[in-house]
């Protein structure tokens, strides 16, 4: 579940070269297998139930940080990659199998959304319109260009995010937020193309709409993680309806680690519920750096 794992020759007993989009893991006999009855010993079991439990594994924590700040995209992506998924079929995966997470995550903080009704549609909207173009986009074009802009992406909103709170005293934003014409456009426009690149690669998403929430003035860090959770299941929702028709999603796979995330979403929402928001928002900046650095490490190793 970490990146050095996608570039092991071998994991156990399996391939990491791209196999065809939507194949699952299949076993690799041995020398001298050919022909042979296939006896499941030890090994042969581990190697068998490895994927399936690391599947499940990256889902519950991928679920539990999405509930916070976002970014379980890390951990669930290259799990799939490590297993020798083609990257498009993993990505597709991915964003069908995080949302029941999200969803879950989602009704943890349905409380604290009572009276937000025009933040929800503002993030719903353009969440979905961009969902749609970031995956139809992604199952049309490479991801390479795109990719290089994500750990700039990932540092630019940790920091947004970090300020946040002396630029809305600064500018005397109440809970409720500053809510002019332009401020409400540049919320929808902001959120078009993050949702964009949600449909597109997803990773990292739910600290971007974080660092704008808190522009926008919504300073209760548990309503800013139900308007995030709320959003995140409209972009991959209509990503994963886009994949789908595509023909790009291992639904093995996909169960697995949904299950997984919900397990996930529903601790998560409850945990930072009780922690506190100081420790939440330490926890997002947390998170965002480390992203940002795995990014940036990636990129350096090529």
């Amino acid at each position: 579940m970490v990146w050095s794992a996608v570039s092991f020759g071998e994991v156990g007993g399996y391939s990491s070269a791209p196999r065809p989009e939507g194949a699952s893991p299949t076993p690799r006999l041995g020398a001298g297998d050919e022909g042979a009855a296939p006896v499941l010993g030890a090994g042969r079991v581990w190697s068998t139930v490895l994927p399936w439990a690391s599947y499940f594994a990256s889902g519950v924590a991928a679920g539990t940080v999405n509930s916070v700040a976002g970014g379980g995209s890390m951990l669930t992506f290259p799990t799939l990659l490590a297993f020798g998924m083609a990257p498009i079929t993993a990505n597709a995966t991915n964003a069908v199998a995080l949302i029941p997470g999200s969803a879950s995550a989602f009704w943890g903080y349905r409380d604290v959304l009572a009276g937000s009704r025009s933040l929800v549609l503002a993030m719903a909207l353009p969440s979905a319109v961009g969902g749609v173009l970031g995956a139809w986009l992604a199952l049309r074009s490479g991801d390479a260009r795109f990719t290089a802009l994500i750990p700039w992406l990932l540092l630019g909103a940790t920091g947004l995010f970090a300020l946040q709170e002396p630029v809305a005293r600064r500018l005397r934003l109440t809970d409720d937020g500053v809510r002019s014409p332009a401020s409400w456009a540049g919320l929808m426009v902001f959120q078009l193309v993050v949702a964009t690149y949600g449909g597109f690669f997803g990773a990292g998403i739910g600290i971007l709409m974080l660092a704008a929430l808190g522009m926008m003035g919504v300073r209760d860090i548990h309503r800013a993680n139900g308007l995030k959770n709320l959003a995140a299941v409209c972009i991959n929702g209509v990503a994963a309806v886009t994949f789908v028709v595509g023909g790009r999603v291992a639904w093995a796979e996909a169960a697995v680690m949904a299950a997984g995330a919900m397990l996930g979403g529903a601790l998560g929402a409850g945990t930072a519920r009780k922690v506190g928001p100081r420790v939440v928002r330490r926890a997002v900046m947390t998170v965002g750096v480390a992203l940002a650095a795995a990014m940036f490490w990636r990129r350096l190793r090529g």
